[in-house]
């Protein structure tokens, strides 16, 4: 589907004559994010399978699925690509060797999604503490069992990944009186949020005093696994864990080893090493894990302010400006912030 470029804005090359193609995601994105940036620039909108009809005469590309693996097959043929934008704050489900070598600059969304994902953490900490899913559960049985339940005051939460979204978290969550430690690949003093930010080879020192443990760091080859056997062991007994970062972050396998055992009380988990979820995949059945289909950070009106981040990257590529939110396409770690185990 084609979008004609009307009202361009003066001061700049003519946009109508750049080709912008917009990768959709299902029914992403919405007609009025599409008529948003049509005030800049003519749109040629495709599902992934007809990608490679459109890539020879790409200019722009703009991601919104998470995974885009016919780009890598109709790489040979991106000859004019210069610049991707994805609709996401992680770019491991983009990233392939020869784009990473390649001179091509990609930015991310940050800045949409760290409140949501904060709020939505926050509020699977509450869940936990105050044993919300026992209450739902006696409600069904119609079962009137007075308890006590935990206050989240005083807790101690460790949140892997000092990027916006882990920070966002540990703010929040310091809200409510959480004792919070944020890991980062190297230490740091001074940090003006948390004091000092502690280096991943601290990690398993602090996870045998952490009530919760969170996982926000996108995948790299460093973190890839990150959560494993040793660090499921060095967990404090009764803790939960969260992941809203990425799957392959946690050893799935290693988790549910630790579930099963007790050893853990529970955990929380909105991405998977391989999404969908297999329907026959132990963790649907067990009443100690929260499952959610990666909706963490799809807060309601997420799309247009997505779409709002690359309009205003495509007003600056158009003007010669400084692009928002490049992407170290190396190490994997969004733009304008210290690669640290971020987002």
């Amino acid at each position: 589907m084609e979008y004609a470029a009307k009202n361009l804005v003066s001061g700049g090359p003519n946009l109508n004559n750049l080709s912008v193609v917009v990768l959709r995601d299902g029914l992403d994105p919405p007609e009025d994010c599409l008529e948003m940036l049509t005030t800049q620039a003519r749109l040629q909108v495709v599902s992934e399978g007809d990608l490679g009809d459109v890539i020879d005469s790409a200019d722009v590309l703009f991601v919104w699925p998470f995974r885009v693996p016919t780009l890598r097959s109709n790489w040979q043929r991106a000859k004019r690509l210069k610049w991707i934008h994805t609709a996401t704050a992680g770019v491991d489900g983009l990233m392939f060797a020869e784009l990473q070598e390649s001179d091509i600059v990609v930015t991310n969304s940050r800045g949409v999604f760290e409140l949501a994902i904060a709020e939505y953490t926050l509020g699977l900490l509450l869940m936990f503490r105050k044993d919300l899913l026992t209450t739902v559960r006696l409600q069904q049985k119609r079962q009137w069992r007075h308890r006590e339940t935990g206050r989240l005051a005083g807790a101690r939460l460790v949140v892997i990944g000092a990027g916006p979204i882990g920070r966002e978290i540990g703010l929040l969550a310091r809200c409510l009186g959480v004792e919070v430690e944020v890991v980062a690949r190297r230490r740091r003093e001074n940090d003006p949020d948390f004091g000092v930010v502690r280096a991943v080879d601290e990690l398993h020192g602090l996870l045998g005093r952490a009530d919760f443990v969170v996982v926000a760091t996108p995948l790299t080859r460093e973190t890839r696994g990150l959560i494993g056997v040793d660090e499921i062991e060095a967990m404090k007994p009764g803790a939960y864990l969260i992941n809203v970062g990425r799957g392959a972050v946690v050893d799935e396998v290693a988790l549910l080893s630790g579930l099963e055992s007790g050893r853990i009380a529970g955990a929380a988990l909105d991405v998977f090493e391989k999404e969908p979820l297999r329907d026959d995949h132990p963790f649907w059945n067990r009443s100690d894990v929260v499952v959610s289909p990666h909706m963490s950070a799809d807060a309601a009106g997420w799309q247009k302010a997505v779409t709002s981040v690359f309009a205003e990257n495509l007003r600056r590529y158009s003007s010669g400006e400084e692009l928002l939110n490049r992407v170290d396409k190396r190490s994997g770690y969004g733009g304008g912030f210290q690669a640290d185990l971020q987002e």
